[in-house]
């Protein structure tokens, strides 16, 4: 349901649909990145990008995507995200909670490639190693 000041939901969706299909979101937030970044006194592109996941339970939304996460005893789904050193964030993959970090990683990596090709040849990417039961850092 639409508030009552937006046009017709049929004419809402049918941009929503076409700016999907033509990317156009995906413009808007490149633009909007590098524009944060440039107030921020940073460069245009970003250089470091931080990655990580986070499992969260299943919603009637996110359903269709879930699994078990064994290590952390959540079903539902996992998020994978790359984000710079202001947070921006740069790519998002969202995966099955049965999905491991180093399978989801190489999915949000590609993802980042696809969306930022022209700089990844400059970007560093920065992992954090899990921490088993035993509080020991694993990588």
């Amino acid at each position: 349901m639409l508030p009552g000041d937006f046009a017709p939901w049929k004419l809402v969706y049918y941009y929503f649909d076409t700016w999907k299909k033509n990317e156009i979101f995906e413009l808007i937030h490149e633009c909007l990145v590098e524009q944060t970044r440039l107030k921020h006194g940073k460069k245009e592109q970003p250089t470091v990008g931080i990655i990580d996941a986070q499992s969260v339970k299943s919603t009637l939304v996110s359903s269709e995507n879930k699994g078990f996460d064994a290590g952390k005893r959540v079903k539902g789904i996992k998020r994978h995200i790359i984000v710079d050193t202001l947070g921006m964030v740069l790519a998002v993959v969202i995966q099955g909670a049965s999905v491991q970090d180093r399978d989801g990683a190489m999915e949000v990596i590609g993802k980042l490639i696809e969306s930022w090709n022209r700089i990844i040849k400059y970007l560093l990417i920065m992992v954090t190693g899990g921490v088993n039961r035993k509080g020991k850092n694993q990588i």
